[in-house]
């Protein structure tokens, strides 16, 4: 197993070369020596693997990283200046790369502006950015389902207005990202919006666990998705021993931990894997980031002993000297993950927070 001085050391490393010089934060750098060739590009920013990256910078102590990106997210995002939203991902220069509505990656950057607020009093949030977000994502908030079409954090399943489908992870990102802003800026129509998607929430616990998405005429989706570890941490929306929330987990546990790692949904295919431009998707691993989540979430409930168990597996996989952590973790030798992912070395960073190693 690598020290975790040598992690930490990569961790920091992998965010200074992930945060450009015009403010952006890209998911991974894939112009490094060290990107595998045979993995996919994700020389892109997407708001919400920047916005874990902030909080990550905050407990390592850095700031210029996180003030950059909320000045990028304002003055360089397309479109956000008139629609206050933040699209699927960008192109470093600010330009879209794909125009989807993912409502989380707007909210997200709300609460990493929170949270760097209170880690520095000092600082002055960027009132213009949270206000233009927080009333961008109110505009397409109908009472209780948005008016457009929502792509969920994956990338791949898409939530209809007709149908007041609401995505779980989607929903609490949005309740945390408006309780946020009107932490900052107390505003009455930011805390309805919040309070009707509270309500709305209520509905996605059936039959005691918690589903993936919500909508009517029945439609539901009973997918057990790990993303829903979000709930507890940064979102805050139950608490760790919520009835729902353990259920929940027990489900995850059950149902998506292949080996010691944390997949993200049964029969996940996805792994990142081009050949001779091909993604090849030849079945997913376990993501370290989601056991970092699971990590997290234990040392939130006061289990320390399954917090550490969920840890060290990943740190007993990584199989490079340098301490880089990738996106995916296979028991096939031959797949190739993205490596470094930001996203990976920030939960690290927050799970060594929570354990107290930092």
């Amino acid at each position: 197993m690598l020290e975790l001085e040598k992690i930490f050391e990569a961790s920091r490393k992998v965010i200074e070369q992930c945060s450009l010089e015009n403010g952006a934060i890209v998911a991974a750098n894939a112009n490094s020596i060290y990107y595998p060739s045979k993995a996919k590009n994700y020389f892109y920013v997407w708001p919400r693997d920047a916005s874990y990256a902030c909080l990550a910078a905050d407990i390592l102590g850095l700031r210029d990283f996180q003030e950059n990106f909320f000045g990028w997210c304002l003055k360089r995002a397309e479109g956000f200046d008139t629609t206050g939203l933040l699209f699927e991902k960008y192109h470093t220069n600010g330009l879209k790369a794909l125009c989807r509505f993912q409502p989380d990656q707007t909210a997200t950057v709300l609460v990493a502006i929170n949270h760097h607020y209170k880690m520095n009093s000092r600082w002055s949030p960027p009132r213009d950015l949270i206000e233009k977000a927080a009333n961008g994502m109110c505009n397409k908030w109908d009472r209780d389902h948005f008016s457009i079409i929502v792509n969920d954090l994956w990338e791949e399943r898409l939530a209809f207005p007709d149908l007041k489908e609401n995505f779980t992870y989607s929903l609490a990102a949005c309740i945390r990202g408006l309780e946020c802003a009107t932490e900052i800026i107390p505003t009455d129509r930011w805390t309805c919006a919040a309070e009707e998607m509270r309500c709305r929430l209520e509905a996605h616990s059936v039959d005691g666990c918690i589903v993936r998405s919500y909508g009517d005429y029945k439609f539901i989706d009973k997918s057990i998705d790990a993303s829903m570890l979000g709930l507890v941490y940064p979102f805050e929306i139950y608490a760790a021993d919520n009835p729902a929330v353990t259920t929940t987990v027990q489900e995850i546990e059950k149902r998506l931990i292949i080996g010691g790692g944390v997949h993200r949904y049964e029969l996940d295919h996805y792994d990142g894997w081009v050949h001779e431009g091909m993604p090849r998707n030849k079945g997913a691993g376990g993501w370290p980031l989601l056991n970092f989540w699971m990590s997290i979430y234990y040392s939130i409930k006061g289990d320390k002993v399954k917090a550490l168990e969920y840890y060290d597996w990943v740190l007993q996989n990584i199989k490079n000297k340098e301490g880089y952590i990738p996106e995916q973790i296979f028991g096939n030798p031959r797949q190739v993950s993205v490596s470094p992912l930001l996203w990976s070395h920030a939960m690290f960073i927050i799970a060594s927070k929570f354990l107290g190693y930092i």
